[in-house]
């Protein structure tokens, strides 16, 4: 761990070496009521970094996730001296619980408040920001505040507008609703009575580096309860597409839509339909067949250089 240089706003989690990894494991405290963030956090190779990436994940909204498609973005030859923050939603992660407030609101505080630290602590440096799913959400809120900071967004499989209406909304809304995400985180405790080969098996295609972190996350019931009340807020509150901004800024704009994407839907036409005037000024990706909303099982390094070659 010594070879990591962290920047002052970042705490090590875990005093272990691990000479492998290309990240470390740390946390960002943020204001009251905020409380602590679980993050990962990618050095540059030499000295201060001239790009830093601010990554902001879909729920469940925890960066582990995340770690092939972020390793696979820092090391990619194409891009020099870039240093990425991957920070976990607040409140999503088992092993970082302070007490503080993890509402959607609060989450796109805890963005704004990672921007200024990293313009502080790097102020010569350029903001990319990169959100997937309701992460993308997020972050369009934060971008919003702190427009100046931010030299670009890339949003992936973005749910930013009417996430309700979409197949996926339609379908699960009744789980997000009182009383069934504390229902459910209760008896998430029954999963812990399973074997432990028991995910392997069910979800035999996934690394097994991922299905761990399902496992970390499906034996926090309070992690549980984070991710499905948050749900119910998103249900709530992502409705009206924001045109104004997206349009005002659309050159600073970057979009990856899947070819099928249950949690977007209808609102994939919606959002094209605001750049039919001038489809040049933005970029946008209509991934592969094959590649889905949860992009970042499987797919990580593939959609790592699509982002490269939009940041290069």
């Amino acid at each position: 761990m010594s070879s990591f240089r962290l920047p002052p706003f970042l705490q090590p989690i875990s005093k272990t070496d691990k000479p492998a990894s290309p990240y470390i494991e740390t946390f960002f405290e943020h204001e009251s009521p905020l409380g602590h963030a679980h993050c990962l956090w990618w050095p540059s190779q030499s000295g201060d970094p001239e790009t830093v990436v601010l990554f902001v994940p879909g729920n469940p909204g925890l960066a582990k996730f995340y770690v092939p498609f972020l390793s696979a973005l820092h090391s990619h030859p194409k891009i020099q001296n870039v240093a990425i923050l991957a920070q976990s939603l607040l409140g999503h992660t088992a092993s970082v619980f302070s007490g503080g407030e993890s509402g959607l609101l609060a989450q796109v505080q805890s963005v704004i408040e990672a921007i200024s630290a990293v313009k502080e602590s790097y102020a010569s440096a350029r903001i990319v920001l990169i959100g997937h799913s309701v992460g993308a959400w997020i972050s369009l809120q934060a971008f919003k505040q702190r427009v100046e900071d931010v030299e670009s967004l890339f949003l992936l499989f973005p749910t930013i507008s009417q996430i309700g209406r979409s197949p996926n909304g339609r379908r699960l809304q009744w789980a997000f609703q009182p009383p069934f995400p504390s229902i459910i985180s209760k008896l998430s405790f029954l999963l812990r009575l399973l074997p432990s080969a028991f995910l392997s098996l069910v979800f035999s295609d996934w690394p097994q580096e991922q299905v761990q972190v399902l496992q970390e996350l499906l034996d926090s019931p309070r992690s549980i309860l984070s991710c499905l009340s948050m749900a119910h807020e998103e249900m709530n509150t992502i409705r009206q597409l924001e045109v104004d901004i997206l349009v005002e800024h659309k050159d600073r704009f970057h979009f990856y839509f899947a070819d099928h994407d249950d949690w977007v839907g209808e609102e994939k036409n919606t959002i094209l339909r605001c750049f039919e005037d001038d489809s040049h000024s933005v970029k946008i990706i209509h991934g592969r067949h094959g590649v889905p909303h949860a992009f970042c099982i499987n797919h990580g390094e593939e959609l790592a250089e699509q982002c490269v070659d939009w940041m290069s």
